[in-house]
Parts: structure tokens; C-alpha cells; sequence
């Protein structure tokens, strides 16, 4: 039977070079579940990975849909699920990685996905529109505390489909996520890589600094040319949605810069909590090199 492993936690805790390392082991083939690596042209910004650090290993739901699109959890489930059976009944084992909980929840678990009112969704936007982005998710996180930890407040699009579906279903967008014991995978493996605050919060000011140094500005204006404003998602990434900002006179280099690391900080303490209520996961410290990381897994894997 071939292995399904996951790899996931916060931001900058290394976990796509933990996942080349172990599937170079275990030849096996390589899935993203970071919702914003779907999109093509998004490399600097959300740190993936480039051809030469994939050593060869083959990766998947990279680069698949253009910034001028928006895509739900429930197509993600769907392309996902599909890859994986592919996959694994032409016997090859294969690592998910990728620091975006829904989507690894979709994965594993049976969520059950309500129908869309477009009548409510209308409403919804025109008071985004009105009262702001961070309103919306301050009302959201009242209504339902674990989607709002779970969805950046960055993102309006997905804190109004949340809304959408509390207000259509009555009940908090989470309750339509499952029990452990529903897992469409039961026999995945799931890993998690955490590091104290301190370091964490370090490594992230680094990666900001990086990105800049790497060209993030003019990748961002590559992507406003190719119509990212058109789509409602990947400009409310993190980053992309500051320079886009910038570019639109609200403030300087140096504030983009800052309140990007900012935001990517508050965005990992929500991963970290999503991830922490979840009790299959076996945590790894990340400050542990990386030979000691794959070790730990592979021998978990020997042992199960």
C-alpha cells in the first residue's frame, strides 16, 4: 500500500524542503495545499519553491489557475482527492505539504460544502465594500471564533463566503467540519514542524527582507500587467496586497515592507492554532536540521 504523508504548521518553519528531503526517500511525488501557490506567476511572494529546489521531485497544484481567478475549498477537495487516488493507485507514495489548514482538513476530512444565495452573498459584498475588509472579519471572528483564526482577514473573499454560509445554515461555518474519525484517509501520516515565537518571528522578518531582495515589487507589477486586480483572491494575499497598496499611493516602500512581516507573523500564530487542535499530527521541533527531520519521519513511518 503506498504512503500518504502530510506536512504542515506555520510559515517559514521549512516545511517544503522537509517534504523534497522525505519524498526523495520514499520516491514519491509532492502536492501543495498552499492556497496561494495555486497561482501562476506567485512565486516570490508565497516562497515556492523553484525547479532547481524541487530536485526533480515531481510537484503538483503549483501554478495551476491565473491570478485572475478565484478558486473554493471545495474545488481544491475535488483536484486534490483526484491527484492523490491518481497517484496512489499507480502505487507511488505521496507527500501534501503546505501551511493552509482548510485545505489540508479538505483533504483528509468529508466537509460538507452548503450551496451559495447569491441574493446573500450580494449583501454581504456591498457591506464589504461599505464598512472594510477588517470589519467584516471582526464580525466573523465573534460568529464563529475558529474561522476566524483559520481565514487571514486579508482575504474578504473567503470571510464573506463564511458569513454566507452562517448566515444561510444558521450555524458557524466550522460546524460543517468533521470528526477525526470521518477521515477519507485514515491511513495518512501527518507531521507538523514547530519553532518558538522568537526564532519564528525572526526567520519571517528574514524571508521579507529576502522576498524584496528577490524582486517581490517587480513581480507584483508583472502581475498587476497580467490582471491580478480582476480576481478577488490572489491580490489579498499577504505582501501582494501591500505593494499593491504602495502602487496605489497609500503608503512607502518601507511600511509595505514592515507591515507585510507583520501581517506573515499574525498569519502564522493562526496557523499555529489551527494546527495545534489537531491531535493526529506528530509535531518535530524545526530547529532540528533537516537530516534529523526526515529521520524522525521515516522512522515513524517505519514504525506505523
Amino acid at each position: 500500500m503506498s504512503k500518504l504523508i502530510i506536512i504542515s504548521g506555520a510559515t517559514a518553519t521549512g516545511k517544503s524542503d522537509l517534504a523534497v528531503a522525505v519524498a526523495k526517500e520514499l520516491k514519491a511525488e509532492i502536492i501543495s495545499a498552499d492556497s496561494m501557490q495555486l497561482y501562476k506567476g506567485m512565486d516570490i511572494g508565497t516562497a515556492k519553491l523553484t525547479l532547481e529546489e524541487r530536485s526533480g521531485i515531481p510537484h503538483h497544484l503549483l501554478d495551476v489557475v491565473s491570478v485572475k481567478e478565484d478558486v473554493s475549498v471545495s474545488w481544491y477537495q475535488e483536484v486534490a482527492r483526484a491527484k492523490i487516488d491518481e497517484l496512489r493507485n499507480q502505487g507511488k507514495n505521496v507527500v501534501v505539504v503546505g501551511g493552509t489548514g482548510l485545505y489540508i482538513k479538505a483533504i483528509l476530512d468529508d466537509l460538507n460544502f452548503p450551496e451559495t444565495d447569491p441574493d446573500v452573498r450580494e449583501k454581504l459584498n456591498a457591506e464589504a465594500e461599505k464598512i472594510g475588509g477588517e470589519a467584516m472579519h471582526e464580525r466573523l471572528s465573534k460568529l464563529d471564533p475558529a474561522a476566524g483564526l483559520a481565514i487571514p482577514k486579508e482575504n474578504v473573499r473567503r470571510v464573506v463566503r463564511a458569513l454566507e454560509v452562517i448566515e444561510i445554515t444558521g450555524k458557524p461555518f466550522t460546524a460543517v467540519l468533521p470528526r477525526v474519525d470521518s477521515s477519507k484517509y485514515p491511513d495518512a501520516m501527518q507531521f507538523g514542524l514547530a519553532m518558538n515565537r522568537e526564532t519564528l518571528d525572526a526567520r519571517i522578518d528574514n524571508r521579507v527582507t529576502r522576498m524584496w531582495d528577490l524582486g517581490f515589487v517587480d513581480e507584483v507589477e508583472s502581475l498587476i500587467d497580467n490582471g491580478i486586480l480582476e480576481g478577488r483572491t490572489a491580490q489579498a494575499a499577504i505582501g501582494y496586497a501591500q505593494i499593491i497598496r504602495m502602487k496605489h499611493g497609500e503608503f512607502d516602500d518601507a511600511f509595505a515592507r514592515e507591515d507585510t512581516a507583520r501581517a506573515t507573523r499574525q498569519y502564522a500564530r493562526r496557523q499555529e492554532t489551527w494546527f495545534s487542535k489537531d491531535l493526529r499530527i506528530t509535531w518535530l521541533s524545526a530547529k532540528s536540521n533537516l537530516s534529523e527531520r526526515t529521520d524522525s519521519v521515516l522512522q515513524a513511518i517505519l514504525k506505523s
